[in-house]
């Protein structure tokens, strides 16, 4: 299989990172973590992920973000996109169950690229 070229951005900022290895928040920063990507987990409920420094909004990060993966429903995803679109982010990826018209229309709208899968998928998991 072909590998995806949003594969090729290294900065991803996960909103909705967990330290519950059970959940998609946390499998998802550990996964893109062990395939060698600057991972930064975007949370206001923890100030780290499994040692890697977790941040409470996107606006916390300091560096470059190229992509923002959403791991949060639609209403909290939508708050979530008015910062990307205030940071300037161009590229957002939606897990399932994040995505609503509403979310991927106003991307769009604002420029923004929208990918719509799941990135442990992707990554082969």
């Amino acid at each position: 299989m072909e590998k995806h070229p949003w594969l090729e951005f290294k900065n991803w900022a996960v909103v909705g990172a967990s330290t519950k290895p059970s959940r998609y928040g946390y499998r998802i920063v550990k996964e893109l973590e062990s395939s060698a990507f600057n991972v930064l987990p975007v949370t206001p409920k923890y100030s780290d992920i499994d040692g890697i420094q977790a941040y409470s909004r996107l606006s916390d990060i300091k560096g470059p973000i190229d992509v923002v993966n959403f791991v949060v429903n639609p209403h909290i995803g939508i708050k979530v996109l008015d910062e990307c679109i205030e940071l300037g982010v161009k590229k957002i990826w939606l897990q399932p169950g994040t995505v609503s018209s509403q979310l991927v229309n106003k991307a769009k709208a604002n420029g923004i690229e929208v990918i719509e899968a799941c990135i442990l998928v992707v990554l082969g998991w």
